[in-house]
Parts: structure tokens; C-alpha cells; sequence
């Protein structure tokens, strides 16, 4: 990794060993934004404040191998990144303002997929983690992991079946304790519906009725109009003397057919003229249709009026929907549909009590299962534990779960008696320590003193390290509160670990320290920064004069020397 303008670090190179890195130093050297930087690589959280005072920007830049055909591989190929000769180049930036921007193999790609990479590159385990493994549902959650598919393939089951029972459980919550509510609104719904049934409407039927009074009312007016374009167009029986257009027209024609066999332009102008007088019938024709057919009568007037009325009332009470009383006949629709869901209540409410108390059956048969699952891993997972504490200076410890459940009448049954149940099952999960013969089991944050719990999380961390598929993993200071021969076996069995993945461990004790293949120092300068030269490779001499420092805080102390000296010396006989 490289690592410019972040917390004390100006610019420096951190090179990791294949096998185990240490990573040493004084205290508020630097050592934890080692840990810092390799999080934000892994998507984690962009904090401005980490940002090196007077810059602008921080830049952490990694390069990662990855085997072939590895899903994080595959992912980041999908994602459009390229491979640098088996390896994924990762960058973060992180400005002073608080934007964040993200770099894989070339291409810029959203932080949320360095996150997703993350569980397949690294597994960090740290203090936090410790603290975390002190909380129930945390201890739960590690024992369900360490079980794989033997728990999640019916937890999986078992939370389908969980989301489905409270989904009818708020549903036939609803419709009982609304049951007046819906009451009143399915009375409702039945007058509107009776109301609008009673006046029968059609569609577009308004409309029609508007026209008709329209014409109705103007009833005189309208006839006296046609009746005299109709006279204008073909003559009035009552007035032989007048002229009308139609004699006018034929005239016209005949005096044109008597002259066209000499123009052709002529004739037709003739045919033209002829077209019109065609017309001209045809419109008087319907003139005097019209002023036939003509309703005058004033009992049809007050008959549409009426129907108008009743219509219009219905539109002000249910056309809010829209206008008119294609808007009355929607209401209707999704009334009718709305009573039939209520009338359905009482079957409803029979429907999801009889499906409840099915579920919860199911779910109580799961959780049976569940509890079988996790007390079977519960025995491999104590075991596994127990047998990396003998490895920890801690070979009389022995390690155990309890798994319990707490009864509850409004339960679900497991093992003959009603239990709380939640989101993971009925299952309380505690991590319990028995430090040595003769001790009885109790919980890990109140049986353990601080450097035993230390081990135990560490032995934990170890196990879990021994299932993930990832080939790093990172331990930031887990081996707080151990010394002495705890500390030289923590060393041991981190360097043990490391055969098979690379480890990389922040640590003050130099007991850890002298196991690793590579150590690192992270130190400052004397104006407070890290430069490119302030983390460096330990070899030599200067490996154990930094041992000096970790064991007596004395770099020139020949006890002190000799001490670290006998450390790398144990350290090389065990490889």
C-alpha cells in the first residue's frame, strides 16, 4: 500500500509479507492508520477528518493479489476493472471537504463495490470486534457462522416463514380491530351503490341530455330557421311567385348544356353547375326532414330537465373522480369492488387465523430445528476454541455454549413449551468460560479477566480465521492485556496460521512481534509526520533493537538485547 496525507502519515510505502507482517512502533506513531488505510481500500467509511491537516486530499493506493478465477475477480472483471498480471491495483481518494472517490483496476467504480469485494479479500479482526463479541446477539451470530449452511439453510426457511407470519399477523390485526370502521364504510358504500342502481345512468348519458334541452328550448327558433332556408333553397307552396336558389341554379344549367358541345371548358363549368343544383335538393330535403322531426313538446322539455337533475345530484356526491357521470359509473366500479372485499371480512379473518396458526407451527418446528443445528455446531465450535486456548497458555480453560429459550404464552412451541421467538430463531446464545478445573462456567465478560478474554476472542478470531475463505487476514492489537509466556504462544500460533493465509498483526508486544516473517516500523519524524522512510523493513540489528524497545523501552539495554535476540531465536526454531 501506499499511503499519502492521511492522519500523521505524509507519504509511505507498506510492503506485506506473504506470511505474517508485524507492524510496530510507539504509541500515536501511525500503526493504526495502517489498519485505517487498508479499511478505506475495503470500503469503509470516508471520514474528512482523517485527511492530513494543510492538504487537500487523501490517497491510499493498493495492489492485491488475486488467484484466477476468484469471485472477487470475477466481480471486478464485471465491473470493468482490468488485472495487472494476477493483481487488483485499488485506489481511494478522500478530500478535506468529504467527497470520496474510488479506483479498480483502472476504473473509477462506486465505493459500495469495494465493500462487496471486501469479504472475499480481507477478514479485519480487531478490539472492536472483541467488544462486539461480548454482546449476545453478537455471540449468536459467530456461532451461526461458524455453522455455514448446516443453520443458514434453515434459518433461511425459518426467516421466510417468520416475514410471512407477521405479515398476517398485522393483516388480521387490521381487520379486527377496524371491523366497526369497515362497518361503517361497507354501509356507506351500500347506500351510494343502491342511489346510483335506483337512478340507473349510462355512460355519456349527461351529455345526450344537455344537447336534447339545448334544442328543446329552442324549439320555435330552430323550426323557423329551417323552414326558411328551406324555402330560400326550394320555393314556398304559398308563393308561386317567388324565386328560389333552386330554379335559380337550373336555370343556369340548362343554359350551359344548351352551349356545351362548343368548350369543353364550358361543358364543364355545366357539370359543375349540375353538382351544385344536386346539392342544393339534397340540403333542402334534409331542411324540411329537420323541421318535420322537430320535438316542440314542453312535457319531453321537463322530462330531460328532470333526468338532468338527478344525474347532476349523483355527479356532486360521487363523481369525485372526476366530472361528469362517467365519473359516477367509476365510483360505482371500484365501490362495488371495495363492498365485495369487506363483505369478505368474517371469511378473511377465518382465512388468516387458520393460516396463522399453521405458520406458527411450521415456525415452531423450524426453530426445533434451528436449535438442534446450533447446539450440534455449539459442541464443534467449543471444541475448536477450547483446543486453540491450550495453544494460548490456557490449557485448563475449557469453553462452552449455553443455548436457552425463555418462555412466553403468546410463543411459539419448541420442545413441548411455548418460547419467545424472533427474527433468528427462539435461541439465546452465550459464549460461557471455565478458566480451570473446578471453575464453573460463566459468561466470557464476567469469568474472564482482561488478558484471558483477550485470548479467548483471539482463539475465537483464529477458529472463524480457519473457516473464511479469504487469504488475509488483519489483527489490530487483539493481543491487548496478554504478556509473558500468553504473549510468546499468541505469537506462536499467529505465525502458525500464517503457513496457510498471510497475516498481518498490529501489535506492542514483542513476543508477537518476533514470529513475524517481515516486521514493520512505522515512525515519526522530528516534526510529527511519517515520510516515505518512516515504515521500514526490520532486518538485522535494527529487528532487535526494536524488540529492545517493545521489552524495556530501552533500544541500547544488553538485557534488553539479549532478551529479543532469545525471542528471534524461539521464533526460528519453531518455524
Amino acid at each position: 500500500m501506499r499511503i499519502r496525507s492521511l492522519g500523521v502519515i505524509d507519504d509511505a510505502v507498506v510492503e506485506l509479507s506473504p506470511g505474517f507482517t508485524a507492524v510496530t512502533g510507539e504509541t500515536g506513531a501511525g500503526k493504526t492508520m495502517v489498519v485505517t488505510s487498508l479499511g478505506l481500500l475495503l470500503g469503509g467509511r470516508a471520514d474528512p477528518a482523517l485527511v492530513r491537516i494543510g492538504s487537500e486530499k487523501a490517497v491510499v493506493e493498493g495492489r492485491v493479489t488475486v488467484p484466477a478465477g476468484a469471485s472477487a475477480a470475477v466481480r471486478a472483471e464485471e465491473a470493468g476493472a482490468e488485472l495487472d498480471d494476477g493483481a487488483l491495483l485499488i485506489s481511494r481518494t478522500v478530500s478535506a471537504e468529504g467527497r470520496s472517490r474510488a479506483h479498480l483496476g483502472g476504473r473509477s467504480v462506486p465505493v459500495g463495490l469495494l465493500a462487496e469485494l471486501a469479504d472475499d479479500l480481507v477478514a479485519v479482526h480487531g478490539q472492536t470486534d472483541q467488544q462486539g463479541l461480548l454482546k449476545l446477539n453478537r455471540q449468536r451470530q459467530a456461532l451461526d457462522r461458524y455453522a455455514g449452511d448446516g443453520v443458514a439453510v434453515p434459518l433461511a426457511k425459518y426467516g421466510e416463514a417468520y416475514r410471512r407470519l407477521r405479515a398476517v399477523a398485522v393483516e388480521l390485526d387490521e381487520i379486527v380491530t377496524r371491523a366497526r370502521e369497515r362497518a361503517q364504510e361497507a354501509d356507506m358504500l351500500r347506500y351510494g351503490l343502491d342511489e346510483i342502481a335506483g337512478v340507473e345512468p349510462r355512460a355519456g348519458e349527461d351529455v345526450e341530455l344537455a344537447e336534447e334541452a339545448e334544442r328543446l328550448g329552442h324549439a320555435e327558433a330552430l323550426s323557423s330557421a329551417a323552414t326558411a332556408a328551406h324555402s330560400a333553397l326550394a320555393g314556398n307552396p304559398e308563393d308561386p311567385e317567388g324565386i328560389d336558389a333552386a330554379t335559380l341554379v337550373a336555370g343556369a344549367h340548362r343554359a350551359l348544356e344548351a352551349v356545351r358541345s362548343h368548350d369543353p371548358a364550358l361543358a364543364a363549368l355545366a357539370d359543375r353547375i349540375g353538382e351544385v343544383g344536386i346539392l342544393l335538393g339534397d340540403v333542402a330535403g334534409e331542411l324540411a326532414g329537420y323541421a318535420d322531426d322537430l320535438d316542440a313538446d314542453p312535457l319531453r322539455l321537463a322530462a330531460v330537465e328532470e333526468r338532468r337533475a338527478a344525474l347532476t345530484a349523483l355527479t356532486r356526491k360521487y363523481g369525485q373522480y372526476g366530472d361528469g357521470i362517467d365519473a359516477v359509473l367509476a365510483w360505482a366500479e371500484q365501490g362495488a369492488a371495495r363492498l365485495t372485499e369487506l363483505d369478505g371480512d368474517d371469511e378473511r379473518i377465518d382465512e388468516l387465523t387458520a393460516e396463522r396458526d399453521a405458520l406458527r407451527a411450521e415456525l415452531g418446528g423450524l426453530a426445533q430445528a434451528l436449535t438442534d443445528a446450533r447446539t450440534e455446531a455449539a459442541e464443534r465450535f467449543a471444541a475448536a476454541v477450547t483446543a486453540e486456548l491450550g495453544s494460548l497458555a490456557m490449557p485448563h480453560a475449557r469453553v462452552s455454549f449455553a443455548i436457552r429459550q425463555t418462555e412466553d404464552p403468546e410463543g411459539v412451541e419448541v420442545g413441548g413449551r411455548a418460547v419467545a421467538y424472533g427474527p433468528s430463531g427462539a435461541d439465546e446464545v452465550e459464549l460461557l468460560l471455565a478458566p480451570h478445573p473446578g471453575a464453573p462456567p460463566r459468561p466470557i465478560a464476567k469469568g474472564a479477566s482482561g488478558g484471558e478474554l483477550s485470548r479467548v476472542m483471539l482463539a475465537v478470531e483464529v477458529v472463524f480465521a480457519g473457516t473464511d475463505p479469504v487469504p488475509t487476514y488483519l489483527f489490530d492489537e487483539v493481543d491487548a492485556g496478554v504478556g509473558g509466556k500468553a504473549a510468546v504462544e499468541i505469537g506462536r500460533r499467529l505465525a502458525k496460521l500464517a503457513r496457510s493465509a498471510q497475516v498481518v498483526v498490529v501489535t506492542h508486544l514483542p513476543q508477537v512481534a518476533a514470529f513475524a516473517d517481515r516486521q514493520l516500523l512505522v515512525e515519526k519524524t522530528n516534526d510529527g509526520t511519517v515520510t516515505r522512510s518512516g515504515v521500514k523493513v526490520l532486518e538485522g540489528e535494527e529487528r532487535v533493537r526494536e524488540l529492545s524497545r517493545m521489552l524495556a523501552g530501552q533500544e541500547d539495554s544488553e538485557t534488553a538485547r539479549a532478551h529479543a535476540e532469545e525471542l528471534l531465536e524461539t521464533a526460528r526454531a519453531d518455524r
